[in-house]
């Protein structure tokens, strides 16, 4: 077990090194884990809520509907193709390098127009939300469910709301 020297033997310090190996396998698969567990529910959007400044997905298709807000689809043409478009939204890609100009021109110029976004599980609609706040636009408002549900509520397609075809 030990040798002469008291330091241990190559048997037992090979035991010893497994057993941490195995620990620092098993510490490294939760950590794992627990980032796969987090990133998930930031992309699924669970702690979402609908709140005071907010509008469910029946609120903002019926505001849209009776023209008290500009209904933005923020996500990309890939999507629109896949999902549709929510009736009553206008479809301009986040992405787009005149965003704000393309905006501009469904509000006729005014950054105090109530503007509503909407995206897939609004994670990128409260991103956008903030910029456009920045940017100086007051009547910014989130549609968090989104178009296939968070954890703000079922979403647009799984309420049954009505579609476009881009």
């Amino acid at each position: 077990m030990s040798q002469p020297s008291g330091s241990p033997s190559p048997e037992v310090r090979q035991k010893a090194s497994s057993r941490i190996a195995r620990r620092g396998f098993i510490l490294g698969g939760l950590g794992i884990l627990t980032l796969a567990a987090v990133g998930s529910a930031r992309w699924f959007n669970v702690s979402a809520q609908v709140a005071g400044g907010d509008l469910s997905v029946t609120e903002a298709l019926r505001a849209a509907e009776a023209r008290e807000i500009t209904l933005v689809d923020i996500r990309r043409p890939d999507e629109w193709a896949a999902t549709g478009i929510g009736k009553g939204a206008v479809p301009i890609d986040m992405r787009r390098g005149d965003f704000i100009d393309a905006l501009l021109a469904q509000t006729d110029g005014k950054t105090d127009t109530p503007v509503a976004l909407i995206c897939a599980r609004g994670v990128r609609s409260a991103y956008l939300s903030a910029q456009l706040q920045a940017a100086g636009f007051s009547k910014i408002i989130d549609v968090p469910e989104g178009m296939l549900g968070s954890g703000a509520g079922p979403g647009w397609l799984k309420a049954g709301l009505p579609v476009v075809q881009p």
